[in-house]
């Protein structure tokens, strides 16, 4: 059941931190997470790049955004907009206004468990934003919904505080007390990667598996 909860923000992020992980993808991120965490059924609604940074969580009822327009107040630069709207596509959340207000106080960008509109001009703007899918038809304006409680988006569960990170593959979201080891084990995992790529161009690359690659 949503209640009316509305917490403070946690705190953000080491930005330094948080520029690094832009400059990672998300599944290099997920396959050091063992392949667990990370939303299903998103997808960029931008024109695309790297999102990164701190989640300021909203809970909200199906087809209602009145408690998003509170969280737009309280966003600081480097907040992702992380909204629980439990799944459902029959109303968007928000649109072009919005993501305008978001992009102007400087947050990183919106993540939706939801439903968008306006995606013409979405799909057009570097400003991050995703969602399930896009839909004409307008949202309740009445409430109830939480700000900075725990929520799930596509199964993905995220806290407030969480580091966030999307690209065009989808979203993942982790504790920032892991943050500076997991991006260690993301350079290295692209570092092993780089080197593959050029044993490939080599002619070197031995296979999955260690054998000479060739025709089976």
């Amino acid at each position: 059941m949503i209640g009316n909860r509305r917490n403070a923000s946690a705190a953000q992020a080491d930005p330094e931190l948080v520029e690094a992980f832009r400059k990672t993808a998300t599944a290099n991120i997920s396959d050091n997470l063992h392949r667990q965490p990370g939303a299903v059924g998103l997808r960029p609604f931008y024109k695309g790049g790297v999102m990164a940074g701190t989640a300021l969580t909203v809970r909200t009822r199906a087809g209602d955004n009145m408690v998003i327009h509170e969280a737009l107040e309280l966003v600081r630069p480097g907040d992702v907009i992380i909204v629980d709207g439990e799944g459902d596509t029959s109303r968007a959340l928000i649109g072009e206004i919005m993501t305008a207000i978001a992009r102007k106080r400087g947050a990183a960008g919106f993540v939706i468990d939801g439903a968008v509109r306006d995606a013409g001009v979405l799909l057009q703007s570097s400003f991050p934003c995703f969602a399930r899918t896009a839909i004409h038809r307008g949202p309740y304006k009445e409430g109830p919904g939480e700000i900075n409680v725990p929520v799930s988006i596509g199964g993905l569960v995220v806290q407030p505080g969480d580091v966030v990170v999307g690209d065009e593959d989808g979203v993942v979201a982790f504790p920032q007390a892991i943050a500076p080891a997991l991006l260690e084990a993301v350079r290295q995992q692209e570092a092993k990667e780089a080197a593959i790529l050029a044993s490939i161009e080599e002619g070197t690359y031995a296979g999955a598996y260690g054998k000479p690659a060739g025709p089976r």
